[in-house]
């Protein structure tokens, strides 16, 4: 075919005949295309969209959320950096509170209050200052509440660090979700007790409620952090979404580095959101 164009030998009178045959066949297509656009609605680039998995799985969302920031915890920049926007849960009253919250909103992610409270075991300390216990008054609960709140920068959501104790107590659970409410908060049930109540008392009040399926990390390795992002991916083959938590500290950086190995890929298959946007469109089964 390029002989025949290139030669020496070809007439051109037929070699304009060609040319314009071609336009004319171009023009007749990009009619026809314009027509099924028109007539079916069906729009120019599906065709392209329908070969872009990204665009085809865009119905599917992946909401990361990582606990514990606020005091300068290992892996902090490195969540920071991933490449889709997260969920940050900001301990309140910590040296780096206001930091970490200021940092996180600043480069696109969300800020929620990782709100200490008193769980059925474990110790004391690791709750960190303004806890919930439930041996406080209704008048205190709600001041810590409201001073964690306020110690946030820029939060616009809740979920409970530990807090296996609270969360099954419904007269504790709905002084916290009534300040939530008041707020214009959501809250992220982190499922540190299979048995919360805070579901069932945020329907009551009309709170926006989120709840975490999978934890990521619980076991500090790399490999187990893999191997719950497999769960993950397996919930998103017939989940229309899926919330999960992994946090800063002691093992930070290892699940840092796993989520810096799959998110990239997971992001060709589905969308990585905040939380808000679970909360407020209820797209996420109750778990």
């Amino acid at each position: 075919m390029n002989n025949w164009f290139i030669s020496k030998a070809v007439d051109n009178t037929a070699f304009r005949h060609c040319i314009h045959t071609s336009s004319r066949i171009v023009l007749v297509s990009s009619l026809l295309l314009l027509c099924f656009t028109l007539i079916w609605g069906i729009p120019i680039a599906a065709a392209e969209s329908s070969l872009n998995p990204s665009d085809a799985a865009s119905n599917k969302k992946v909401a990361i959320v990582i606990d514990d920031f606020g005091n300068r915890m290992k892996g902090t920049v490195e969540m920071m950096k991933l490449p889709v926007p997260i969920t940050v849960a900001v301990m309140p009253f910590l040296p780096s509170s206001k930091e970490d919250a200021e940092m996180a909103y600043n480069m696109g992610h969300e800020v929620i209050v990782h709100m200490p409270m008193e769980p059925k075991h474990g110790r004391a300390s690791w709750l960190g200052p303004g806890a919930i216990l439930s041996n406080l008054s209704d008048e205190e609960i709600e001041k810590r509440v409201r001073e964690a709140i306020d110690a946030v920068p820029h939060a616009v959501g809740m979920n409970n660090h530990m807090g296996s104790k609270i969360t099954g107590d419904k007269h504790i659970m709905g002084i916290i979700l009534r300040v939530c409410k008041e707020k214009g908060m959501y809250y992220l049930d982190s499922k540190t007790n299979y048995r919360s109540v805070a579901g069932e008392v945020a329907e009551q009040l009309n709170v926006p409620i989120v709840y975490n399926q999978v934890f990521l990390d619980d076991v500090h390795t790399e490999a187990h952090v893999t191997k719950q992002w497999e769960e993950i991916l397996k919930r998103m083959t017939y989940q229309s979404s899926c919330v999960t938590i992994g946090h800063v500290g002691h093992q930070g950086q290892k699940t840092a580095a796993v989520l810096h190995r799959t998110v990239p890929t997971a992001m060709k298959a589905y969308q990585f959101v905040r939380i808000s946007e679970l909360a407020y469109q209820g797209k996420l089964p109750h778990q």
